[in-house]
This record gives C-alpha cells, structure tokens and sequence, in this order.
C-alpha cells in the first residue's frame, strides 16, 4: 500500500473559544483554552484514522510542545522520520475561535522550521507514496530551499500534493513556477484556486467546476486537481473530466481543521486504491463530522464515516 508522507509544519495549536474579537489594544475573556498538535498533524491524523501508512517527514522540537506533538502522533501510529531538533521547541499557532466557528491565526516559528534535504530524505518515499507539501512551507527560506531542492530528486512515480495554503498565491512567481513544476495533485479551497489564477493573470471562473478545470493545467503531467467549498463539497478534476461531488451541509462547531481532514481522509482512500471521485465523496463526509467538534484532532474514522454515510 502507498504512504502517506507530510513535509509541512507541526505545530501546537492554543485554541481560544472567543465570544467576539477584540478592538485593537483591548482583551476579551475566553470561554476555554485548549492545546492541540496541528498543522500537519491534523492531515496526518485523519489519513491514519482511515486506515493510512503514515510518516511525518517536517521537523519537530526538543521542550514540551514538541512532546505534545510526537504524542499526537504516535498515538495514531504515525512515525516520525527526522531526529527531534536538539536546541529549539516546536512552535506554536493561537487560534481565535468566533461563536460562528470562524478563526483567527496568530503563528510563532520554532523548530518545526529547521528542516534540510538530508532531514526529509529521511522519510525514504518510493514510488506510489504520497508526499504532502502546504504553501506555508515555501513562505520562509529555511523551509523552501531545502523543498525545492529535495522535490526534484524524488522517483517520477511519487505523487507530489500541493496544499497551497493561503500563502502560495502571494509567492514570487519563481517559487509558484518551481512548486507547479512538481506538482501531481493540487487540493485547496476555492478562494485559495481563485487567487492563484488572478496571480497568474487569469480570471477565474464563477462555477466550481470550471475553476477545478482551470487550476489542472497549472499542474505537471496529467495532474489531479480538488477545489474545495466547504459545505457545498467540492469538484475534482482527473484526465480529462472534471466531476462536482456534493458536500453535506452541518451545523458548525468548529472549522478549524475541516480542510485538513478533507486532505488527509482522501489521500488515504487513493492510497488504499479507492477512486478520486468516490475518495472526494469520502472526505466531504469526514470534514462534515469534523466541524461538528471541537479540536483540529478530531477527524472521523472511516468506520465513523461508513455509518454517516449509510444514514444518508
């Protein structure tokens, strides 16, 4: 079976439930405050609960909130290629949770920051593995360059996916050119698509669909494209047929981590040889459980998933 392996940032999330923001300069009072191991932790997560062979190839910190990370993830089974950073601790990300279930980021950088060629390649991808990269990534040098260098080397017959993250469409057009180059799978959410395409001077179209369709040419080879659009679901483009694949509307909890989990779930079900189609239906499944609690560590299991799907 194909692995699913993550570069991208570790980090710890301090969620913060919010009963509004506060105006600049004053303080409001939080109804809870609860750490979690995020980022790629929260994809990593939810492709192991569906039953996925898992490494985390990012770095990770010497202190409590890398403890708090390599926990996470070995509760779920998930290894973890690279040696710990022996003088830095792991970042941290503060969320703002809005009674709407709307976020609120602020990041500090840490250890999860110091990665290098030698340190990714120690995940050993082969061919058929899953390597997931998130635009976040190639913001800073000091994870870019090392990406962008390891990227190129990988056997043709490892998928490379991008999650370009809010992040990628801002990127020097070098770095956008040099990621797209790479890349066999794109999966974001659609004002992530819409961005990019107006970054490379395109307009981008109004229906999911045809943004899906438009994001696939950026890509290498005969890419695989997944736009997503919260609860309406999303629209995955594979050869030549683009499918929209309706989502399943919940009431909100928290959203923090629901695109993550969409990631995660369907890379486990292509792993495991499911179609992409019936793999994005699977996953819209997962990110509406996920919404529905609390925490970006608490994506479904697929058996969790079968039973929802199965009361539809």
């Amino acid at each position: 079976m194909s692995r699913v392996i993550h570069t991208g940032q570790a980090l710890v999330d301090v969620v913060v439930e919010v009963p509004d923001l506060p105006a600049r300069g004053q303080n409001v009072m939080a109804a809870s405050a609860t750490d979690y191991a995020g980022g790629a932790v929260t994809v990593l997560v939810a492709a192991a609960r569906f039953g996925a062979d898992c490494i985390h190839a990012g770095a990770h910190g010497t202190g409590p909130h890398g403890d708090l990370v390599r926990a996470a993830l070995d509760a779920e089974g998930i290894r973890v290629s690279a040696p710990p950073v022996s003088h830095l601790d792991t970042g941290i990300c503060v969320v703002m949770v809005e009674p709407s279930a709307e976020r609120t980021f602020v990041t500090t950088l840490g250890a999860e920051r110091q990665i290098s060629v030698e340190s990714l390649a120690t995940s050993q991808p082969r061919a058929g593995d899953l390597v997931c990269v998130t635009g976040f990534s190639l913001a800073l040098e000091s994870t870019r360059d090392p990406l962008l260098a390891w990227l190129p080397t990988l056997h043709p017959d490892v998928v490379v996916v991008l999650d370009p993250g809010a992040a990628f469409a801002g990127l020097p057009d070098e770095v956008r050119a040099a990621m797209l180059e790479v890349t066999d799978v794109w999966s974001s959410n659609a004002e992530e698509a819409e961005d990019v395409l107006r970054a490379l001077g395109k307009e981008p179209p109004a229906d999911l669909s045809a943004l899906t369709t438009a994001v696939a040419p950026l890509l290498r080879g005969d890419a695989v494209a997944i736009v997503r659009d919260g609860p309406e679901g999303c629209a995955v483009h594979v050869g030549t047929e683009t499918t929209y694949v309706a989502g399943f509307p919940q009431k909100p909890v928290d959203t923090n981590g629901a695109g993550d989990t969409h990631t995660g779930a369907l890379l486990a079900e292509v792993a495991a040889g499911t179609p992409w189609v019936e793999g994005c239906r699977r996953a819209n499944a997962a990110a509406a459980i996920k919404v529905t609690r609390r925490g970006p560590e608490s994506a479904p299991t697929a058996a969790e998933v079968d039973a929802f799907l199965s009361s539809r």
